[in-house]
């Protein structure tokens, strides 16, 4: 799998090899297909014409999604591994990586506590200071904590104390007439259609959300926007240039692809994947191996050092 992120797969399944090469029955045998003089062929032409460039062009187009389409698969299943896998590894190793971090502080702070000199107390300091937090302690004291511990507001809900309203902001006189302004001119009952309606739903949306922070600068960007008009609807493309405007897009989302690929193969994850790509799961069982044999060799150190 992690060969296929790398580039677009070139070759097919034995199903598809059987089906490509087995006759269609559905389709007439080449000498049964009569073309009258003039009809058009395969190709879009008269019969022995050179194929028009649009047609041509719509086979490369088409080529190029089929291999975009099978490049992405490629993509997004080594993602899935590489995501899966670095969930296991997480599970797995976690404790033992934690284990051993909480070692090394034990041992800092050991030396520190019988040499009593300065430099092994700075190297027990951030040995400690290493040890991984509590996953999610940041989300789980969100709001709850400043700079200078509890955030007055959860002082006050913990000594049933009034909590402080929120901040809120008082729009200036100068939004409040632009927001009026713009109210008037922009409001969804003035619309004569649906489309028009829709149109102004979405900017009376943003008008709103505006006003409600008080941004002037904004409303009065606003204004201007709105005096200026909805914008013209791009003028119809010829059937070359969206052929082409298309062919552009494929291959920008391709070479997107190609980016997240290398960056999924270049990952810690992906490359220890890479390593072991026939047998992930015996990795992480030669990985656990080696921590466990670290954390035995770091638990001896620390015995010695604190009988």
């Amino acid at each position: 799998m992690t060969h296929e992120a790398a580039g677009v797969p070139t070759t097919r399944n034995d199903e598809d090899r059987q089906d490509s090469d087995r006759p269609d029955a559905s389709r007439p045998a080449p000498e049964a297909q009569d073309h009258a003089p003039g009809a058009p062929d395969a190709a879009g032409g008269p019969e022995g014409a050179a194929p028009r460039p649009e047609a041509r062009l719509a086979k490369a187009v088409q080529a190029a999604e089929q291999a975009l389409i099978e490049f992405e698969i490629a993509v997004e299943t080594f993602r899935v591994e590489v995501e899966n896998f670095s969930r296991l590894h997480h599970q797995k190793l976690g404790p033992m990586y934690a284990r051993l971090d909480e070692l090394d502080a034990l041992i800092a702070e050991a030396r520190a506590a019988r040499t009593k000199d300065p430099e092994d107390e700075r190297k027990a300091r951030e040995a400690r200071a290493a040890v991984l937090p509590m996953p999610g302690v940041d989300e789980l004291f969100h709001d709850w904590m400043d700079g200078d511990g509890l955030s007055p507001e959860a002082a006050a809900m913990l000594t049933e104390q009034p909590v402080r309203p929120p901040k809120r902001v008082r729009p200036s006189e100068e939004a409040r007439r632009l927001y009026r302004d713009l109210a008037r001119k922009a409001h969804p009952d003035l619309a004569q259609d649906e489309t028009e309606r829709q149109r102004r739903d979405e900017f009376i949306a943003r008008v709103n959300a505006a006003y409600g922070r008080g941004d002037v600068e904004l409303l009065k960007e606003l204004v201007e926007e709105w005096a200026a008009g909805p914008v013209p609807p791009p003028a119809p493309l010829s059937e070359s240039e969206e052929l082409y405007a298309r062919l552009e897009w494929l291959t920008r989302r391709k070479e997107l692809l190609t980016v997240l690929a290398q960056e999924l193969e270049e990952g810690p994850i992906g490359s220890m994947l890479r390593m072991a790509a026939d047998d992930p799961d015996q990795l992480l069982e030669d990985i656990a191996e080696q921590l466990l044999g670290e954390v035995s060799r770091r638990e001896s150190e620390l015995a010695e050092m604190v009988q």
